[in-house]
């Protein structure tokens, strides 16, 4: 082989590396875990596509930072143990910031101000929290809205609160009555009483909780998501993902539109 010949495959196969990985970057995949039935937070369509505000949020965080967000689905208590065990970098699931998560794993800023809601039966005697006295309740395994109803327990009365791995499971008991009521996130519970018959919400508690995406305890990709964060809410990205998925504005000084720190237990 002639010198000439060498130099120029060498130069050729340094070329092909350096283009190689030149979009690696850009390729890397951002691993996203999400609860599959939780609209319209997120939600896998009939095709079988993740769809859904938090949805768009990620995917547009991925593109921010020269990755391709790739979602998979888990059971909620699931979604815990994927980013422990850094099956995920990042998980969606209108996941509430509080001080026990935060001792294990790390939120970026939050995005929305959240609120709970207990469904029931049309028809039901049940019209606020009084009303739990002695009946059956269900809310969703290692939820805020759990832990919340099971501080409360005395206070409440409740005769039973069941644990559910999926919404499903636990529309189907309350429409089967095995459960009286349900307690879960307002938005996500009115939205699923639109495409179902014979439930409604009954009240609102507010109990000024925020959501927020989770990661692994200090990942390094956190600083960078929530820059991206940042910069969604000061160029109207959030507002308009919000507006298609709620229905209206966010409120002006709302969580939406107001860039914030990562939090820290007892500031968020």
């Amino acid at each position: 082989m002639t010198l000439h010949r060498r130099l120029f495959l060498g130069a050729a196969t340094g070329l092909a590396l350096s283009l190689a990985s030149l979009p690696a970057l850009a390729q890397d995949v951002l691993r996203v875990g999400s609860y599959p039935a939780n609209p319209p937070w997120e939600n896998r369509n009939a095709e079988g596509v993740f769809e859904g505000f938090e949805v768009d949020i990620v995917t547009e965080i991925a593109n921010r930072i020269g990755r391709t967000a790739e979602i998979e689905g888990y059971d909620f208590r699931a979604l815990f143990v994927a980013t422990a065990s850094g099956r995920v970098d990042i998980v969606i699931s209108s996941l509430t910031i509080t001080d026990e998560r935060l001792e294990s794993q790390s939120f970026t800023q939050p995005y929305v101000e959240g609120a709970m809601g207990i469904g029931v039966r049309a028809g039901s005697d049940i019209h606020g929290l009084e009303d739990l006295r002695d009946r059956r309740i269900g809310t969703i395994a290692t939820s805020f809205p759990e832990a919340w109803l099971n501080e409360r327990a005395d206070e409440i009365g409740f005769a039973a609160n069941n644990s559910y791995d999926t919404t499903a499971n636990m529309l189907t008991d309350l429409m089967a009555g095995r459960i009286d009521a349900v307690v879960n996130d307002v938005v996500g519970l009115r939205y699923a009483f639109q495409q179902m018959t014979g439930l409604e919400v009954a009240h609102e508690i507010v109990t000024g909780e925020r959501f927020a995406m989770m990661m692994a305890k200090d990942s390094p990709l956190l600083e960078p998501v929530n820059e991206a964060i940042s910069a969604m809410k000061e160029d109207g990205t959030m507002a308009a993902i919000f507006e298609r998925w709620m229905g209206v504005a966010p409120a002006e000084g709302s969580l939406t539109v107001t860039p914030l720190p990562i939090p820290t237990p007892g500031n968020y």
